[in-house]
C-alpha cells in the first residue's frame, strides 16, 4: 500500500482529544485541531492591512488584525464546515479523511448546519466592526466559499479556486487600512492567490490516488509530472506580484530582508518537492505558516515609517 494510503492529517490528540462528545466532533469539524488553515487565511489579510501606504498609525492597524484573527478562526472552521457538507460522501471514500465527523458519522447533517450557522453569525459580528468597505466585499468572499467545494467536480482547477478563497484576506485586510483598493492591494492579492495555488497543490499531491479512483479533479493530478516546474513557478510569479505590490506602496527597504528569506525558503521547498512522499508534501504545506509569517515580517517591517504619523 503506498505512503498516500496510510498517511492522514487528522489530528484526535492533544486537548481535542480530551474533550467529551459530541463536543470533539464539533471541535474536530470546524478544524480547531489543526490551526494552519487559520494561520494561512489570517496572514494574507496581514500583509494587506502593513502594506496599504496611507493606512492608520499601528495602534488602529493592530486592531484590524486581532479582528481579522477572530474573523479568520470562524471563517476558516465555517468553510471546513461547508466543505464536509459537500464532501461528506467522497470523504467517506478517501483515507486520509474518511474519520472527519460527517464523512464518518460522529455528526449528522443537522448538526453540521447548527454549527455552520453559530460561526457564521459569529463572522458576522466581526465584519460589523470593521470599516464599511469591508461590508462589500465581505459578499464576494462568501461566494467564493460557497463554491470551493464545487471546484473539484467542475474542475481540474480546485487548488486556484482556494486560492481565491483563502486568499481574499489580502484585498479585505488592504482595504480596511487604505479605505480603497487600488493597484498595490490588487497585486498583493494576485501574488497571495498563485502562492496559495502553489502550496495546495503540494498538499493535493497526500490524496492523487485516491482522487484518481473516485473521479476527483485536482490541480495536483493535473501537474503530476511537472510537479517541481509547476509549483516553483506559482512561487517564482507570487513573489514578482509581492515585489511589485510592495514597489507600488512604497514601502520601506526594512521590507527587503525578511522577503529575501521567504525567497529562498520557498525556493528549497521547489528543489527538495517528491510529489510521492504524503508526509514531507504536508510537511512543507505546514511550512507555508511560517513562510507567512516572514513575509508578514517584510510588510509590517515595510510599513514601520508610516507608523506614527
Amino acid at each position: 500500500m503506498s505512503q498516500t494510503h496510510l498517511h492522514t492529517d487528522i489530528r484526535s490528540n492533544g486537548l481535542i482529544g480530551r474533550l467529551p462528545d459530541p463536543w470533539r466532533s464539533y471541535a474536530l469539524l470546524a478544524r480547531l485541531d489543526r490551526p494552519v488553515g487559520t494561520w494561512l487565511l489570517l496572514l494574507p489579510g496581514v500583509f494587506g492591512i502593513f502594506l496599504a501606504p496611507q493606512g492608520p498609525p499601528l495602534e488602529r492597524r493592530l486592531f484590524y488584525t486581532a479582528l481579522f484573527a477572530i474573523g479568520s478562526l470562524l471563517m476558516r472552521s465555517a468553510g471546513c464546515v461547508i466543505n464536509d457538507i459537500w464532501d461528506r460522501k467522497i470523504d467517506a471514500q478517501v483515507s486520509r479523511t474518511a474519520g472527519r465527523p460527517l464523512a464518518s458519522g460522529a455528526l449528522n447533517l443537522t448538526q453540521g448546519l447548527a454549527l455552520l450557522a453559530v460561526l457564521l453569525l459569529g463572522g458576522l459580528a466581526v465584519l460589523l466592526a470593521l470599516p464599511p468597505i469591508c461590508w462589500m466585499l465581505a459578499p464576494l468572499a462568501l461566494i467564493l466559499v460557497a463554491f470551493y467545494p464545487a471546484a473539484k467536480r467542475l474542475t481540474w482547477w480546485p487548488q486556484l479556486v482556494m486560492g481565491f478563497t483563502f486568499g481574499f484576506g489580502a484585498p479585505m485586510g488592504y482595504a480596511a487600512s487604505q479605505n480603497t483598493l487600488d493597484l498595490p492591494g490588487l497585486l498583493l492579492y494576485g501574488g497571495v492567490i498563485i502562492w496559495q495555488l502553489g502550496f495546495d497543490t503540494i498538499y493535493g499531491f497526500q490524496d492523487m490516488e485516491d482522487d484518481a479512483r473516485i473521479g476527483v479533479k485536482s490541480t495536483s493530478r493535473l501537474m503530476l509530472n511537472h510537479a517541481r516546474l509547476f509549483v516553483g513557478s506559482c512561487y517564482a510569479l507570487a513573489l514578482c506580484l509581492f515585489t511589485l505590490s510592495a514597489l507600488q506602496a512604497g514601502l520601506h527597504p526594512l521590507f527587503w530582508l525578511p522577503f529575501l528569506l521567504a525567497c529562498l525558503l520557498l525556493g528549497r521547498q521547489t528543489v527538495r518537492l517528491s510529489p510521492y512522499d504524503a508526509p514531507l508534501c504536508l510537511h512543507f504545506f505546514r511550512q507555508n505558516v511560517a513562510i507567512g509569517f516572514v513575509l508578514a515580517a517584510a510588510f509590517i517591517l515595510g510599513a514601520s515609517p508610516t507608523f506614527w504619523h
